[in-house]
């Protein structure tokens, strides 16, 4: 019964994320953007943790559920109108799983513990958390680093490439370095990093 209530909680939130209106090429196909993303971060966290727990898949999985429905535009420009839409978004998600969750019958503490792991606050004293923080930073080394590199100053980009390797555990850091990315990103990478 506990891997049926599993498997219908990811079930559930890849339907959402199939809604997701944009799509992106993958394998030749298209993919609604959300519902890859949430795969290639589920993908992320098994191999950096082949035993993760279920709530740290089911984090994965949902950690942007239905993201496009609270587009970056409905906040203000700037910093403060970025930081106002991420935590708007983080608790979206966590509602939504925790939802989920307990239409599947998963207990409070279960739910409470996929919220903490989704939050990200613990990275220091849980090792979910962090490895999260490692699939979410892998994702977009991946997958998102070349098309933001196209639209934003080498400086901006070195600062974030700072901060996400900052986040990152000496495993995902090891991992990362083994990406195969273009040669102007890989470059990028290495001044960021001296």
């Amino acid at each position: 019964m506990a891997a049926d209530r599993f498997a219908q909680v990811l079930d559930r939130i890849d339907q959402l994320n199939r809604e997701d209106p944009t799509t992106e090429r993958a394998g030749g196909t298209a993919v609604p953007r959300e519902l890859l993303y949430a795969q290639r971060l589920t993908d992320w966290v098994r191999r950096l943790a082949p035993d993760a727990s279920e709530a740290l898949q089911i984090a994965a999985r949902g950690q942007h559920v239905q993201r496009w429905t609270i587009p970056r535009e409905r906040y203000p420009r700037g910093r403060a109108g970025y930081l106002k839409w991420r935590e708007t978004l983080k608790a979206f998600h966590a509602k939504t799983v925790a939802g989920l969750m307990r239409e599947a019958g998963y207990p409070e503490d279960a739910i409470q513990q996929v919220e903490r792991i989704m939050s990200k606050r613990h990275l220091a004293d849980d090792a979910d958390s962090q490895t999260l923080e490692d699939a979410l930073c892998l994702v977009f080394l991946e997958t998102q680093f070349a098309a933001l590199r196209a639209k934003t100053p080498d400086e901006k980009m070195r600062e974030v490439l700072q901060k996400t390797w900052q986040k990152m555990s000496p495993r995902a850091r090891s991992e990362a370095l083994q990406l195969p990315l273009g040669e102007g990103e890989r470059c990028l990478l290495s001044e960021a990093l001296r």
